[in-house]
């Protein structure tokens, strides 16, 4: 046995949905988010990946989890850029940009289920 640190190498989080469907277009149409594994017939899990970020849905049918009480917050190089992005394709805004006295510029979006995501970067970062 060593005295190494054991690595951790990744993770995903998974949001409960009330319906997978619509939360599956959801992510896909407005957060750009592209289906990469899916589960289930009738569908009850989801692997979503956007670059360098992973989401799973899970049907809220399939757990004991309540849909809606999910949080995410994902770093991005331009959050106004993102904004506009999303902002555009109708995503459920709760406040814009701004930044923040902890060091970071973000604003939080939900989905239909009220799962929330926050996008932000630390104030100073260049693009």
């Amino acid at each position: 046995m060593t005295d190494e640190h054991p690595m951790m190498a990744g993770a995903a989080t998974v949001f409960v949905v009330s319906d997978i469907v619509a939360g599956l277009a959801y992510y896909r149409d407005v957060f750009g988010f592209e289906a990469i594994y899916e589960y289930g017939s009738p569908l009850s899990y989801d692997c979503l990946c956007r670059d360098e970020v992973a989401l799973h849905l899970l049907a809220a049918a399939g757990t004991k989890r309540l849909p809606g009480q999910g949080g995410l917050c994902i770093f991005v190089r331009d959050v106004d850029q993102i904004y506009a992005e999303l902002s555009s394709r109708g995503a459920r805004i709760i406040d814009p940009p701004e930044d923040r006295d902890y060091g970071m510029r973000d604003f939080d979006v939900v989905d239909p289920d009220g799962n929330q995501v926050t996008f932000g970067m630390g104030i100073g970062d260049a693009n």
